[in-house]
This record gives structure tokens, sequence and C-alpha cells, in this order.
């Protein structure tokens, strides 16, 4: 059976990615359980750029261990544009505000920054790059997309990072107070997954 290792150690999601990718026939581990190291510098200017950075550098880390020289290395990179703030925070969304802060701290903040901002106003997307490295060396990426607003409060339990703020209006509620299974058939990771598993497999890995 073929491997996949995505470069992340967040158990949420890794969740989604199983969920999303089911069915593939491959083993799928996290960077974290493939007991890959890497320090990696995401300098990159868009999301794209940053995800390739990732994807490339556990590929050069896992390729010091035979049993994984043959493995798919995906890694994303994805987070949260809101037009009023010319995008931001954009590719900073995990380290806004500075990468130990909480989420209920940033998701605040944010709601802070737009206070009085009228409805209209308040669109905004999520954005997930997700970049595949394979064992010949090529790379792919995919990008996905989920379009909302801003709400006015922190709602939902559901989600994680930016969900409980991230407002989808054909169904009148946050990311964060849809189910699971409805978010990832909505949401920016999933189609970006969904797009990188028809890659994964055309070429029959």
């Amino acid at each position: 059976m073929g491997k996949i290792i995505f470069a992340t150690g967040n158990e949420h999601k890794m969740a989604e990615i199983r969920m999303i990718l089911e069915g593939l026939e491959m083993e799928i581990l996290s960077q974290r359980e493939a007991g890959i190291t890497a320090d990696i510098v995401e300098d990159g200017r868009t999301f794209e750029e940053n995800a390739i950075i990732k994807a490339k550098g556990i590929a050069e880390a896992a390729a010091e261990n035979p049993e994984y020289k043959d493995a798919v290395i995906l890694a994303d990179d994805s987070g949260l544009e809101i037009d009023y703030l010319n995008k931001e925070p954009g590719i900073y969304s995990a380290r806004y505000m500075g990468g130990d802060t909480s989420y209920d701290i940033k998701n605040q903040a944010l709601l802070d920054r737009l206070e009085g901002v009228p409805e209209e106003k308040r669109t905004a997307r999520f954005v997930c790059a997700i970049a595949a490295v394979f064992p010949d060396g090529s790379c792919e990426v995919a990008r996905g997309t989920m379009e909302g607003a801003i709400g006015y409060k922190i709602a939902g339990e559901n989600g994680f990072g930016y969900d409980p703020i991230f407002f989808l209006p054909e169904y009148g509620c946050t990311s964060a107070e849809i189910s699971p299974e409805k978010k990832n058939e909505l949401s920016h990771r999933g189609e970006g997954l969904r797009k990188m598993r028809e890659i994964i497999e055309k070429r029959k890995i």
C-alpha cells in the first residue's frame, strides 16, 4: 500500500484530511506520526508558494527514511482573507498576533477591527493551497476556496481556528456551527483535497 505523508501535526486537520481522502487505498500519516521533523521557513508570498516550500522540505526529510522513499508528500497553506482589511490576515493567518495566541483572542480582535462595518463590506473567504511532491520529484498544486463573511460574534463548537467568526449566509450560521460532514463538503480544504485526490488517482500511485 502506498503512503501519503501530510505535513502537519494538527489532529483536527488530519481528521478532515482522512475523511475526505477515505477510500484512496493509501495509508495516510501525519508528519508527526511518520516521525519527521524539519525546520522549514515559510517565506513565500502566496499560499501556493508556502505549500510548495513546506512539501519540498518534508519530502527531503522523508527521503532519509527508506520506508518513505515512495511516499507522496502533501502540505497545505491556508488562511482567512478579509476584504475590508486588505485581505488580512492572509498568509499570516496562523501567525496573526503571534503563533501562541489563542484563536479566541484572534477572533475577537478581528471582530473588534470590524466593529461598525456594515454587512455588505464584511466579505471574506478561506483559501487553501495544497502542494504534492511525488516520488519522482515532480510537484503539483491545487487550490480551494470557501466564500462567506465575517459575523458579529464568536459562535459554534464544531470548527477550529477562524471557523467561529466565518459566517455562511446561505446557511445562516458560522462554519463552526455546521456538521463536520457538511463543512468538508463546503470547505476550502475539502475542495483543495478533492482536486488533489483526482491528481493522485490519475497518476495511479
